[in-house]
C-alpha cells in the first residue's frame, strides 16, 4: 500500500500535469484564433509569419515547463506530458511539410513518366508533322488523307461571296439575314461538305504540283505522279471517292482535253504554256478546277488576263442572273488585254466555242452552259446549282476545233439501253461502269483496269452512242493558249468558291 505521503506528492503531480494540459489547450486554442483572424483590411495573415510566431512561442513555454519541474519536484516522467504534447504539434507541422514535399516528388515522378511515354511512342505521322492536339499535319509530298486532316469531318469553307445586286433591287445582303435562307442552307450542309472535301484534296495537290514540274518531264510522268497523290489524298473508294476525269495537261495551241495514252514521249519544254485540268469527287460531287502552267515570264500577261476573266466571271454568277450577262462580263475583261510575247503584240481573245457548265452529281456536264463572250443564252442560274466558271484565252483565232489523237472518254449520262453483240463489248461495258460510271476516263485508266485489246471493243461503244469521244481541243498552231477555272455553289445565303485557294 502507498504512504499518505506518496499519495499527496502523487495528488500534487496530477494537479500540475493538468494545470500544464489546461495551459497547452489554451495556447492551442490562441493558435488556431490566430489562424481564423482576419485583419479589417481583409488581408489575411501570411502563414510563414504564424509559423514563426508559433516557433517563438514554443521556446518560452519549453523555458515555462522547465521551471516548473524545478518548483514542483516533479520527474521525468511528469515534465514529459507537455513535451510530448508540443512533440506532436511539431511532427503534424513535420507532416504538412513532408506532404508537400511528396506532392512536388509525385508531381516530378509524374512529368517524367510522361517524358518517358512520349520518348517510346513511334515516329508517326503525328510526331513528324504534329499540330500539337494529336491530329496530323500534311506531310511533304503529301502522304495523308484529307479525312485524316479533319478527323470531325468539317472540311474548310471556300471563299464565301455576296450575290450581286439584281435588276429588280434585291441584294445578296438580303439572303445572307434571312434566318428561312440559313436554314434551307443548313439542310444541305452534308452535300457541301462532300464538295469541301474534295476541293481540300484539289488544293494539296495542286500545290504539291506547282512545286514539283519541272522542264524536261515526260507528260506522262507529270500526269501520273498528280494522278498517285490525288488517289491518296482523296482516300480513293471505287466510285464513292477518287478521280473525277482525267488530268488534262494541253500544251501552246491545244487548249483542253489532252491527257497522254501509255507510250507517249511528249516532253514539257521551257517554253512551253500549259493548262493542267483535273477533278476529284466525293460521292459524285465534283471539284472541277485548272490553272496554267508556265516558266517563260513572255506569257504572264496571258495568264494575268484569262485569271482576271475567271475572277469576273465568278463575281458576276448569282442566283437569278442569266447566263449570258456572265459571257459578256467576262470577254469584256478578257478582250481589254493586249500581251507583246517574242516581239510581236497580241489581244487576248476569249475561244468563243469553250465554256463553263453546271454540274450535278456523277455528271461534269449537267446541261447548262456558261459562255465566255457575249450572246450567249438567257437561262437564269437557280439556288443550290454547281457550277464551273472557267474562261479560256488565247493569242489565236479564239476559236478551237478537234486535233491530236483521242485520250478522253465519258458514258452518255441520257442513252438508254442499247443490246451489244459483241463479247468484248459487253466486258469493256462492265468495266467502264464498275470503275467510273457516268464519269470521264482515259485509255491509260483503262490499261490500269486490266483491260488489254480493248480498241475494237471502245469503238463499238462509241459507235452506238454508249460512249462518247472527246478528242483534244486546239487552236491554230502557233498560238498560245491560257485557262483558269473554280468549282462555285449557288448556296441560299450566299455564293461560296469552293475550289479557292492561296494560289488563285
Amino acid at each position: 500500500m502507498a504512504s499518505d505521503e506518496d499519495i499527496d506528492d502523487t495528488y500534487a503531480e496530477e494537479d500540475v500535469e493538468e494545470k500544464e494540459e489546461v495551459d497547452s489547450d489554451a495556447e492551442k486554442k490562441v493558435d488556431d484564433d490566430e489562424d481564423d483572424y482576419e485583419p479589417e483590411d481583409g488581408r489575411k495573415k501570411k502563414k510563414g509569419k504564424k509559423r514563426k510566431a508559433k516557433g517563438e512561442g514554443k521556446k518560452d513555454k519549453k523555458k515555462k515547463r522547465k521551471k516548473k519541474k524545478k518548483k514542483a519536484g516533479a520527474g521525468e516522467a511528469a515534465a514529459d506530458v507537455p513535451i510530448e504534447g508540443n512533440g506532436i504539434t511539431d511532427q503534424l507541422a513535420e507532416c504538412d511539410l513532408n506532404g508537400d514535399a511528396q506532392e512536388e516528388k509525385g508531381e516530378e515522378a509524374t512529368k517524367k513518366k510522361k517524358k518517358r511515354r512520349n520518348k517510346n511512342k513511334g515516329a508517326g505521322a503525328d510526331d513528324v508533322a504534329g499540330s500539337g492536339n494529336g491530329v496530323p499535319q500534311q506531310t511533304s509530298p503529301p502522304s495523308i488523307p484529307i479525312s485524316q486532316l479533319y478527323p470531325d469531318g468539317n472540311f474548310p469553307i471556300g471563299q464565301e461571296m455576296e450575290y450581286p445586286t439584281l435588276k429588280d433591287g434585291r441584294t445578296g445582303k438580303d439572303r445572307f439575314t434571312s434566318e428561312e435562307k440559313r436554314a434551307i442552307d443548313r439542310l444541305h450542309n452534308d452535300m457541301y461538305n462532300e464538295a469541301r472535301h474534295a476541293a481540300e484534296a484539289h488544293r494539296q495537290v495542286r500545290k504539291h504540283m506547282m512545286g514539283w514540274i519541272k522542264p524536261g518531264m515526260t507528260m506522262i510522268e507529270i500526269v501520273e505522279e498528280l494522278e498517285k497523290y490525288s488517289r491518296l489524298l482523296i482516300g480513293e473508294d471505287g466510285l464513292k471517292a477518287g478521280l473525277a476525269f482525267p488530268t488534262g495537261c494541253s500544251r501552246n495551241h491545244c487548249a483542253a482535253h489532252y491527257t497522254p495514252n501509255n507510250g507517249d514521249k511528249t516532253v514539257l519544254e521551257f517554253d512551253d504554256i500549259t493548262k493542267i485540268d483535273f477533278g476529284t469527287h466525293i460521292n459524285g460531287r465534283i471539284i472541277d478546277c485548272a490553272f496554267t502552267l508556265a516558266y517563260n515570264n513572255k506569257y504572264d500577261k496571258l495568264i494575268e488576263a484569262v485569271r482576271d476573266a475567271t475572277n469576273t466571271g465568278i463575281k458576276a454568277a448569282g442566283i437569278d442572273v442569266p447566263l449570258c450577262e456572265i459571257g459578256a462580263a467576262i470577254q469584256e475583261v478578257m478582250e481589254s488585254y493586249e500581251v507583246e510575247i517574242d516581239g510581236k503584240t497580241y489581244q487576248v481573245k476569249s475561244i468563243r466555242n469553250l465554256n463553263g457548265h453546271s454540274i450535278d452529281s456523277y455528271r461534269i456536264h449537267a446541261g447548262k452552259t456558261v459562255p465566255i463572250v457575249k450572246g450567249g443564252e438567257g437561262t437564269l442560274m437557280e439556288e443550290n446549282e454547281f457550277y464551273a466558271i472557267e474562261t479560256f484565252g488565247s493569242t489565236g483565232k479564239g476559236m478551237v476545233h478537234d486535233d491530236m489523237d483521242v485520250s478522253h472518254y465519258m458514258k452518255n449520262f441520257d442513252q438508254s439501253y442499247i443490246p451489244l453483240r459483241l463479247a468484248s463489248s459487253k466486258s469493256l461495258l462492265n468495266t467502264v461502269n464498275k470503275n467510273f460510271g457516268t464519269l470521264a476516263f482515259c485509255k491509260r485508266w483503262l490499261d490500269r483496269a486490266g483491260c488489254t485489246k480493248y480498241q475494237m471493243a471502245l469503238k463499238d461503244l462509241c459507235d452506238k452512242g454508249i460512249v462518247e469521244a472527246y478528242p483534244p481541243l486546239c487552236d491554230i498552231k502557233g498560238s498560245y493558249t491560257a485557262q483558269f477555272e473554280h468549282t462555285i455553289v449557288l448556296r441560299p445565303t450566299c455564293k461560296e468558291v469552293i475550289s479557292r485557294g492561296d494560289d488563285y
